[in-house]
C-alpha cells in the first residue's frame, strides 16, 4: 500500500525595499489595510530557496514531525529554512506527487501506485521580534537548517520567482498566490474564533452557568489549541468573561503575556436578550483590527457563535465560503477554532479566506 509523506510550507512575502517609494507600508512591513490589490505585486517580494542535495529553487517546506500538524509545520519549517519568523494568512492549496521525484527537474505526473508526497502551502508575513519573544513559548523552537540542507536564501520579485523556481509545481502554487493578492490577501487581517472546551455538563453542575468550568479534557485541548493559535500570532485578545471561555484563552494569555479583554455581550445570558448587542460587539472588533492592524482572537460560546456566524455569511466574498460557516449547532466543535482572513473594502469588510483550526492532543 503506497505511503504518504506529509510536508507543509509557505510563501513568505514582504514589501520590497524598491517599492518602498510608490506604496506605504504599516508598521508591521504588511502592506495597508485599503490599498490596491492591482498594485501589491509590483511592491512585494517573495522568499525563495536553494536545496544543494538537490541543485533546486524552491519554497521554503518540510516534513511533518511527529505530533505535529501542517499548519505549525509550515511556520517551522518557513522559519527554519528562511531565518525569518512568520505568521500564517491565507491558505493557498496543495501538491502531490511521487516522492522518488523529490528534486528531480521534470514534469511530475500522477501515480498514485507509488508513494507520494503531500505539501500544503499557506501564505505567510514575517513577524516582529518583539512578536517572535510573545509566541516561543505557545509555538516551541524554531532552529535554523543546517547548511546541507538550505544553503542560499534570496528574495526576489514575483515576476524573477516564476524563473527562478526550478519546478512546475511550485510555479502553480504561486499563481494561485497571485491569485490571492490579487484578492485582497495581502491587505487582510486574522480573525480567530475560538470556542472554549470541553465543560463540565449543565445536569451535574451544581453552581451558576457562569461559573461552568472546563474540564480535563477541555483543558487539554485548550492548551494544544495554544500551539495552532500562535502560528497566527495575534496580538489582541477576547473572550466572554464566564468561566469556561476564560479557562480556554487564558492558557494563551498566560503563555504570551497578552491581556484578555472581557466582552460582556458575548456570554449566553447576554446573547439571548439581545443577540443584535452581541452582533455589534463582535462588529466592532472587526472595526478595531482593520484600523489597528491587531490580528485578533475571539473565545465564545455556542449559541453566539451560531447567532454571529448568520451575519459572516453574508460578508464572505463567495456562497462557497459561506458554507463554511456550518448553519447548524453546534456550528464548530469544542477546543476548536477558525481563522477568518478578512480585508477591508468599498462596501465594508470582506472575508476571503476560512480556515478550520484543530488543536492536536495526544
Amino acid at each position: 500500500m503506497p505511503r504518504i509523506v506529509e510536508a507543509a510550507g509557505g510563501i513568505i512575502y514582504r514589501p520590497q525595499q524598491a517599492a518602498s517609494g510608490v506604496m506605504k507600508f504599516s508598521d508591521d512591513g504588511r502592506l495597508p489595510v485599503g490599498s490596491n490589490p492591482a498594485s501589491a505585486l509590483d511592491a512585494i517580494e517573495v522568499c525563495v530557496v536553494h536545496r544543494p542535495k538537490y541543485d533546486d529553487w524552491s519554497w521554503p517546506k518540510g516534513k511533518l514531525e511527529n505530533n505535529e500538524t501542517h499548519r505549525h509545520a509550515a511556520v517551522r519549517e518557513m522559519g527554519e529554512e528562511s531565518g525569518v519568523a512568520v505568521e500564517l494568512g491565507a491558505l493557498i492549496g496543495d501538491i502531490e506527487y511521487p516522492l522518488a521525484d523529490e528534486g528531480r527537474r521534470k514534469r511530475r505526473v500522477k501515480n498514485k501506485t507509488v508513494d507520494q508526497k503531500h505539501v500544503v502551502f499557506w501564505m505567510a508575513t514575517p513577524i516582529t521580534e518583539e512578536a517572535e519573544k510573545r509566541r516561543h513559548t505557545a509555538l516551541g523552537p524554531v532552529l535554523p537548517a543546517d547548511k546541507d540542507e538550505i544553503d542560499t536564501v534570496v528574495w526576489v520579485p514575483v515576476s524573477r520567482a516564476r524563473k527562478l523556481l526550478t519546478h512546475i509545481l511550485d510555479r502553480t502554487i504561486l499563481d494561485k498566490f497571485v491569485a490571492l493578492v490579487k484578492a485582497g490577501a495581502a491587505q487582510s487581517r486574522t480573525l480567530l474564533i475560538v470556542r472554549h472546551g470541553k465543560a463540565e455538563a449543565r445536569k451535574q453542575w451544581k453552581g451558576l452557568d457562569g461559573d461552568r468550568p472546563i474540564t480535563p479534557h477541555g483543558a487539554a485541548a485548550a492548551f494544544a489549541l495554544n500551539r495552532e493559535l500562535a502560528c497566527y500570532s495575534p496580538d489582541r485578545l477576547v473572550s466572554s468573561p464566564w468561566l469556561r471561555c476564560m479557562q480556554t484563552i487564558e492558557i494563551f494569555s498566560w503563555q504570551t503575556g497578552l491581556t484578555v479583554d472581557t466582552a460582556d455581550e458575548l456570554t449566553e445570558d447576554a446573547f439571548a436578550e439581545n443577540p443584535d448587542a452581541a452582533w455589534q460587539r463582535f462588529r466592532k472588533e472587526i472595526d478595531r483590527m482593520l484600523d489597528t492592524g491587531m490580528d485578533t482572537a475571539i473565545c465564545m460560546h455556542r449559541p453566539v457563535i451560531g447567532g454571529i456566524f448568520t451575519h459572516l455569511r453574508g460578508m464572505c466574498a463567495s456562497e462557497a465560503l459561506a458554507k463554511r460557516l456550518i448553519a447548524k449547532s453546534p456550528y464548530m466543535p469544542t477546543g476548536n477554532a477558525i481563522a477568518l482572513a478578512i480585508i477591508e473594502t468599498g462596501d465594508g469588510p470582506k472575508i476571503i479566506d476560512i480556515q478550520k483550526v484543530s488543536p492536536l492532543v495526544y
